[in-house]
């Protein structure tokens, strides 16, 4: 595969490895997927419940995920955790993080670039940061925090715009490469969501991979949505569309340092996509992004 002008290409040092996210109780179709994968990717949000003002662990799929780390390799994505709140991110979050962490040994953990809360009222969405010097230091403060606390590789990842950016001092690859480079931190790039961008606000996706240090991107998410009234959702509800694939394919051919592409689906649409569509799009993925890397 030709990587695109600007691009510089690096041969993987190793291939990427398969990972999808499972919200447990499904074990049919675990065991199904198992084969097929490297890493299975836990949000903290779906294994756990609200008891009064405490965030708790569900122990029947906390138990679940740990009898499957000898098979697969576990990976922490968090939704919840808030990382740009102007007046600090979630402690209860954390908290859920300090217990599992030691419980489920994680190869790496990750958070959403962006915020979930504005003065402590949840908004019922995620918004990207301002690319401002103030917006840097605050950032870089807390990704130090918790590099600290946890010990372990830490990503931070790109999400779709949904408000016209705010007044910014930084490209969004500069924003990126300058957020790197203080804290040592890596990228999760999502690459539906810079399909997303494209779509819905004309974003520059070759601009931005020539500029990005691309060599940061140590997990690529691949995912399916639908469209709404001309808007592009990111909703991971449905199998990944071939323009997605190739993206990706384009990104690990020119990063040579991504260890794991993660195909993102509900829980809620695991009905609806069905196990066996599932199973053929992690076997699809896996012939593609994995076996296929070598070779890009």
């Amino acid at each position: 595969m030709l990587v695109p002008a600007g691009m510089a290409r690096s041969e993987p040092a190793t291939r990427p490895g398969l990972a999808w996210t499972y919200d447990g109780g499904r074990p049919a179709l675990l065991e199904r997927a198992l084969p097929l994968i490297d890493f299975i990717e836990v949000m903290p949000d779906a294994v756990s419940q609200m008891e009064g003002n405490r965030a708790v662990l569900d122990e029947v799929k906390v138990a679940e995920l740990e009898a499957i780390a000898p098979r697969a390799a576990i990976i922490i994505h968090g939704i919840g955790l808030s990382i740009g709140s102007a007046e600090g991110w979630s402690a209860r979050y954390l908290g859920l993080l300090d217990e599992l962490v030691p419980r489920l040994h994680p190869r790496w953990h990750s958070e959403h670039l962006g915020y979930v809360s504005v003065g402590g009222d949840y908004l019922g969405t995620m918004l990207t940061m301002p690319r401002t010097e103030e917006a840097l230091d605050l950032l870089v403060e807390r990704v130090q925090a918790i590099q600290g606390r946890f010990g372990i590789p830490f990503l931070l990842e790109n999400i779709v715009r949904i408000l016209p950016d705010y007044p910014a001092e930084y490209s969004e690859a500069a924003f990126l490469n300058e957020l790197t480079t203080r804290t040592g931190c890596g990228l999760l790039l999502d690459v539906y969501n810079l399909q997303c961008d494209v779509r819905n606000n004309g974003f520059d996706l070759d601009s931005f991979l020539e500029e990005l240090d691309i060599g940061q991107v140590q997990e690529i998410h691949v995912a399916g949505g639908v469209e709404h009234r001309g808007f592009q959702l990111d909703i991971h509800s449905t199998r990944v569309a071939p323009s997605t694939v190739a993206l990706a394919e384009r990104v690990i051919a020119a990063a040579g340092s991504v260890r794991a592409v993660t195909f993102e689906l509900l829980d809620e649409a695991v009905e609806s996509v069905g196990e066996d569509g599932i199973v053929a799009e992690l076997a699809l993925l896996r012939e593609r992004l994995v076996e296929g890397a070598t070779a890009l």
